[in-house]
């Protein structure tokens, strides 16, 4: 009966130190739960639908358990297709793991509606816009018509070929050699007269004009070819 009593004391004690050394090592679960909270909060201002995927915290890792998880984008990390979330503590026992997270956002993106050509003014009847998954696209993705029209194309596109903006080229209001319309505004009058265009210059640039007597004068290009100096 002795020996009896002493083995069941003695799983008792095994119980209560496994219990211990658990209540003593951080839950893979809670770690999991920070990555996916953070996820939540940062994804939803995403244009279009995001969604998530994160990997699994291995259940055999052992840290020291952690009263205030805190979970962050490493640096240079962009919560972008695949990517990494970071997952710290501070005390009692600092230490940090990285999760391997994956950010897929489905939303809307313009392509060629047919065949373009380099050097083509982009109007609505060129564009479409398709649905599909933004982070398998590159960076530079047009996501709005109006980012793209009235502008050339640097060169060519398929009908369905994704644009990018840095595919774009502003078209002039100002070609060189051209003959444009001064206008000279000031307090009280406004005078036009005709000069050479200098160099080429796009809406709202500086447009540099030779007038009839020679002289250089500078003024901001407007979209209907003229050029505005203020005095």
């Amino acid at each position: 009966m002795r020996r009896f009593f002493l083995t069941f004391a003695a799983v008792l004690l095994c119980v209560a130190a496994g219990a211990s050394h658990a209540q003593n090592q951080q839950s893979p679960a809670a770690v999991q739960r920070a990555v996916e909270d953070f996820l939540r909060m940062q994804t939803s201002g995403l244009p279009g639908h995001a969604t998530f995927t994160t990997g699994t915290v291995d259940p055999r890792l052992t840290l020291p358990a952690c009263g205030a998880l805190e979970a962050f984008l490493p640096p240079g990390g962009r919560l972008w297709g695949n990517s990494s979330i970071g997952v710290r503590c501070g005390a009692p026992t600092p230490w940090t793991l990285y999760v391997s997270v994956t950010v897929r956002v489905h939303g809307a993106y313009v392509a060629a509606a047919r065949t373009l050509t380099p050097g083509q003014t982009l109007s609505q009847s060129d564009l479409t816009l398709v649905q599909g998954d933004l982070t398998q696209l590159p960076p530079s993705v047009v996501t709005d018509p109006a980012q793209a029209l009235g502008k050339t194309l640097g060169g060519p596109l398929a009908p369905g070929q994704p644009l990018r903006a840095d595919a774009l080229r502003i078209t002039p209001a100002i070609v060189s050699g051209q003959t444009v319309r001064l206008v000279s505004v000031g307090p009280g009058f406004r005078v036009s007269a005709e000069g050479k265009a200098i160099a080429n210059a796009a809406p709202g640039q500086l447009a540099q004009v030779r007038t009839g007597s020679g002289q250089t004068v500078s003024g901001i290009a407007k979209a209907d070819g003229s050029v505005e100096v203020k005095f």
